[in-house]
């Protein structure tokens, strides 16, 4: 139940701020926001303003939504409606959404930044200070003597042979050192549990030297003062957007390809379990996975697909390069399929999720 409410709290304010985003730029070109709900359907209450918008709440408290007036290519004729508006205007309602869940995860980044955010050392920008230094793993070769041994992405390295490091280069160089010998590896896992391991490094054929399999980093909480943090912010944000672009790069790619998708894809279920054991390691790492989720949900929404505000951009962008709208008969099937492909999606990713944690409960 508590992962559940710190789901909710979570994922809510990030697609609010998102549809805020819509609701404050249509408002600023006088279109009508017929209404402006948090949750979704079914309404619990409702209540009108002066202008004649209703606000709404509703029992299911996952964000929120805005409608317009127009929005499905009727009131042609009216000025308050968003379809009787010129394309550049309905362009920039349609993006604002995207643009918001920047700037909040930008925020969020820069709140982090301020008390002390988890950064790669090596990465991390002058004027930073830098505690809580360790040496993590940041990737595991498959088949690798790391690997065979259990140990994962993200733990802490311990102590090899009792010997302790606070860089990364460091715990590299003792391995190169002790290459022909089983090293006695103490790790630190997601839940502050400490195992050993005896692992004996072998030829890595992928990298063409000997060693454990491991990519080893020097990570810390990095802190700046109160404006560096926020240019750090929008520096953290915009390198997040761009790996996480790449990472979509290759998943289209992959599935084109016939290809597994070559990462494991979550839905709510599994964002659900993912927060509930990120809050487990701290504040910091909340607001961090926060910031990486507002991203998330910015690129997902800008991709030109039918249903989602990228697909409604592309038919505005569509509509320029022709000299006229296509059919609202026409839009209106082609964004009633992609929305049907996405819960389709949705279903099928949360079936998964929910065989492999469940595997995990009924295992236990």
């Amino acid at each position: 139940m508590l992962t559940f409410l710190l789901f909710v709290l979570v994922l809510t304010p990030l697609v609010l701020f998102h549809e805020f985003g819509h609701f404050l730029t249509a408002r600023f070109f006088k279109i009508k926001v017929d209404e402006f709900g948090f949750g979704f359907p079914p309404r619990a209450k409702g209540w009108k303003d002066k202008t004649g918008m209703t606000w709404s709440l509703n029992w299911l408290p996952l964000g929120g939504f805005v409608r317009l007036k127009g929005e499905a290519g009727d009131h042609k004729e009216d000025p308050d409606s968003f379809s009787h508006k010129p394309a550049w205007q309905r362009f920039l309602v349609l993006v604002a959404g995207v643009c918001m869940n920047m700037v909040l995860a930008s925020l969020l980044y820069g709140v982090g930044f301020m008390v002390g955010l988890p950064s790669i050392i090596d990465a991390a920008s002058p004027g930073g200070q830098v505690r809580d230094q360790a040496v993590r793993v940041m990737s595991v070769l498959s088949e690798s003597p790391a690997s065979d041994a259990g140990i994962a992405a993200n733990e802490r390295l311990v102590s090899i042979n009792g010997q302790t490091f606070v860089k990364a280069e460091d715990a590299r160089l003792y391995i190169e050192q002790h290459q022909s010998e089983s090293l006695t590896v103490v790790m630190e896992n997601l839940k502050q549990e400490t195992y050993t391991r005896t692992v004996t490094p072998r030829e890595l054929t992928e990298v063409g030297r000997v060693g454990l399999g491991v990519g080893l980093v020097t990570t810390g909480l990095v802190s700046y003062p109160f404006f560096q943090a926020i240019v750090q912010g929008v520096i953290a944000t915009f390198e997040s957007a761009w790996g996480i672009l790449a990472t979509f790069s290759g998943i289209i790619g992959n599935l084109f390809a016939g290809k597994p998708a070559g990462v494991d894809l979550s839905g709510p279920v599994g964002i659900a379990v993912m927060t509930g054991e990120v809050a487990g390691l701290g504040v910091v790492y909340l607001l961090q996975f926060a910031a990486l989720l507002s991203i998330n949900l910015a690129i997902l929404n800008v991709l030109p697909f039918p249903a989602l505000d990228g697909g409604r951009i592309l038919f505005v962008l569509i509509e320029k390069l022709r000299g006229k709208p296509v059919s609202r008969t026409i839009e209106a099937t082609v964004h009633n399929i992609g929305f049907a492909i996405l819960m389709l999606m949705v279903l099928v990713v949360t079936f998964k999720d929910v065989v492999k944690i469940g595997a995990g409960w009924w295992g236990g």
